[in-house]
């Protein structure tokens, strides 16, 4: 069985928000589901506590299994998020700094679920 831990792809008006964390990566906000919490509900508790910014949970955008380090699996599950409120990011000690990238300006490394994760709601957002 993989730990879950559940990721938002947040869109500012300048682009995708993403955090960097000891190992260097680039990845997605998001955490872990603590006791008694929806998906939805955990995502937008761990943005707040990673960059101090409120969002409003939207869809759900992928699920997979991501080998975080050589032996260690997790089963990631990603929504989009829109921004409830203004951008004004604080950010906690769990990353080491957090970028807001364009999408054909996206770092790296990034692993290719996010990649793929933000790849899908940008291809909603068009669609809308």
């Amino acid at each position: 069985m993989y730990p879950i831990s559940v990721k938002g792809v947040l869109e500012t008006e300048s682009g995708i928000v993403l955090l960097q964390n000891e190992r260097s990566e680039w990845e997605l906000p998001g955490g872990r589901i603590e006791d008694g919490e929806t998906p939805q509900e955990c995502l937008a508790r761990e943005i707040m506590e990673e960059l101090g910014v409120a969002v409003e949970v939207g869809p759900l955008l992928d699920s997979y299994v991501f080998e975080v380090i050589p032996g260690k699996r997790v089963f990631i599950v990603t929504y989009g998020c829109a921004l409830h409120g203004t951008f004004a990011p604080v950010i906690s000690d769990e990353h080491t700094r957090f970028g807001v990238f364009a999408l054909d300006s996206l770092p790296h490394p990034l692993p290719a679920g996010y990649r793929a994760s933000i790849d899908n709601w940008a291809s909603l957002r068009e669609g809308a």
